[in-house]
């Protein structure tokens, strides 16, 4: 019996864990171009006010999609970790205004931790500024991380599409380690966000 009970387990986490990394590589190559309601950078780290690899494709992505559709406002959305100068969402805009986007179409959420908190967040400062009936979003992080953020922010009550971006790894083989990881963030975020 209890072979038997360790076999089904076995097989449902083997199961989940096929379906899932499916799901992530599928998103992974989300690359949507269309004018939505906003646009949702989600924040990756700093290095004491520089953002971090991972952030820094995350902007430059976004800056592409900003230019090609200038009536698009951005959320900026990333509080600050503790080895961190300013938030992420701070450091964000200075980059984008540095880059020729007018500082007025750029919306801050600098309270998030995690990428729950980041959509949710988003979606609160969001209602008081526009458009608060299930909003369309582009949604603007790391290839990776695109299934678990656009299942997060329709539990939040957007319509998200996505654009990806690469994902910094040096060396290489770590690259494999961050969709290892991320099945079990969404199994967290399916479970608690």
């Amino acid at each position: 019996m209890l072979k038997r009970l360790l076999f089904i387990i076995v097989f449902v986490l083997l199961f989940s864990f096929l379906i899932i990394e499916s799901l992530i590589i599928v998103n992974s190559f989300s690359n949507d171009d269309m004018p939505v309601d906003y646009m949702i950078i989600l924040g990756a780290g700093l290095y004491g006010d520089e953002p971090s690899p991972s952030l820094r494709y995350r902007l430059q992505q976004a800056l592409e999609y900003a230019n090609k559709y200038p009536q698009v406002p951005i959320v900026v959305s990333g509080g600050q970790g503790s080895n961190e100068w300013i938030s992420e969402a701070e450091a964000m805009q200075r980059f984008l205004v540095k880059h020729g986007i007018k500082e007025e179409r750029i919306i801050k959420e600098d309270c998030s931790t995690n990428t729950g908190e980041n959509l949710l967040f988003a979606r609160e400062v969001i209602k008081y500024t526009g458009k608060a009936e299930r909003p369309k979003v582009m949604i603007v992080t790391s290839e990776y991380h695109m299934f678990r953020s656009k299942f997060l922010a329709r539990r939040y009550g957007f319509i998200p599409y996505g654009i990806c971006a690469p994902t910094p790894a040096y060396p290489r083989y770590l690259k494999p380690l961050y969709y290892i990881r991320e099945y079990f963030a969404v199994i967290k975020s399916f479970l608690f966000d």
